[in-house]
């Protein structure tokens, strides 16, 4: 995201921690973020599959829809007019992956939606949406809510995200009731004498929670999480390879205006109530790509040799065709698999796993497969 030199970028609550203990930082989504820090992307990328991640996600956006009459039923209508999940059967205690959509069915940006155990009955909802698309993500809800409902941007909570094999064992010794917690659940709770709220997700294809405490207390909640030598602390750069191994969109890159969760193969998250129904934005695009079958979808890449290929990378039905057939939308080295790891778009026909496809690198066409995403298992807890 391109960021205007004359605004300052902004900080999290974290900030001193990074720049103390030698991390780099990049602009990113207006923030001032860690990139890496000494150890590097490739080994900060193993020792989250090996161990623990910790990552600071401050800069995404939180915010609580409140219903005025206290009802569940209310707040879940005004926010099922936006979205396309199944909002009014959330449980307490439990959270949702899913797309804001404009009226053609593209994706304004994916959120988290979560109904806390203890607000279960206060007609609230909790929101979790990306950095670079939260302003604009809050003028929509604004826009659309209905009278008795309203929008709380939650600017004083910080996020951190602890994410592998030993997250479990870290959050645990600190909150005990953190590992009965299945994948997407949710908890208030306490760590290391620090109110948070927690839930058992992440963005990396591991196991692990991702914790919203006060901005105040964020370094206490991450001291306390890294004084574990399982712990160590990631930047942008690996939790990009992560995502992509995993399989995971990134907004902006994956997943945009012009691309519908039917396209994106996100219609998992639609559930069976939603696709026949509808009500939301953009419900007669998808309802017809559901019937007939999108025009594209998105794919798995794998490219022979050991170059990685980049977003935005053409690709080609054959070696010679100048008609493109596709574009990458994520790509780079997947230091897991051992090799080059891509997501891109192509046409139907195309799609199809095994399917051989070229890519054009630096002036020749590189052989590219399509295969099954994710390129790892995932190891979320069931």
């Amino acid at each position: 995201m391109t960021t205007d030199a004359a605004s300052p970028l902004q900080q999290t609550p974290l900030h001193a921690w990074h720049i103390a203990h030698g991390a780099r930082m990049v602009p990113f989504a207006v923030y001032d973020m860690p990139v890496q820090y000494t150890p590097g992307v490739l080994k900060e990328h193993l020792h989250t599959r090996a161990g623990a991640g910790l990552f600071d996600v401050s800069h995404m956006g939180q915010a609580r829809l409140i219903a005025a009459d206290g009802r569940h039923e209310t707040v879940a209508a005004a926010l099922e007019a936006l979205i396309p999940t199944d909002v009014a059967n959330l449980a307490p205690g439990r959270q949702r992956y899913s797309q804001f959509l404009d009226a053609t069915g593209g994706i304004l940006d994916d959120l988290m939606v979560s109904r806390a155990p203890g607000e279960a009955e206060t007609g609230t909802l909790r929101l979790v949406v990306n950095a670079a698309c939260k302003a604009a993500d809050y003028a929509h809800i604004a826009a659309h809510l209905p009278a008795g409902v309203r929008l709380e941007i939650d600017a004083d909570l910080a996020l951190v995200a602890i994410q592998g094999p030993a997250a479990e064992r870290i959050v645990a010794r600190l909150m005990p009731e953190a590992a009965a917690m299945g994948f997407m659940a949710t908890a208030f709770g306490t760590i290391a004498g620090l109110p948070v709220y927690l839930s058992r997700s992440g963005y990396t294809g591991e196991d692990g929670y991702e914790i919203s405490v006060n901005a105040s207390q964020a370094v206490a909640l991450w001291e306390a999480l890294a004084a574990d030598s399982a712990a160590q602390a990631i930047g942008l750069g690996a939790r990009d390879s992560l995502r992509l191994e995993a399989g995971l969109c990134l907004y902006g890159n994956d997943i945009d205006t012009t691309t519908s969760p039917v396209e994106a193969g996100l219609t998992w998250s639609i559930p069976k109530r939603r696709r026949e129904a509808g009500g939301f934005p953009g419900f007669e695009r998808l309802s017809r790509e559901w019937r007939e079958g999108p025009s594209r979808f998105r794919v798995g890449l794998k490219p022979e040799g050991r170059a990685p290929i980049r977003a935005g990378v053409v690709l080609y039905a054959n070696e010679t065709d100048p008609e493109p057939i596709g574009r990458v939308t994520s790509g780079g080295f997947g230091p897991s698999v051992n090799g080059p790891v891509a997501m891109g778009y192509v046409g139907r026909a195309l799609a199809t796993t095994g399917t051989r496809l070229f890519a054009e690198l630096r002036g020749s066409r590189v052989a590219i497969d399509v295969v099954d995403l994710p390129f790892l298992p995932n190891r979320f807890k069931r």
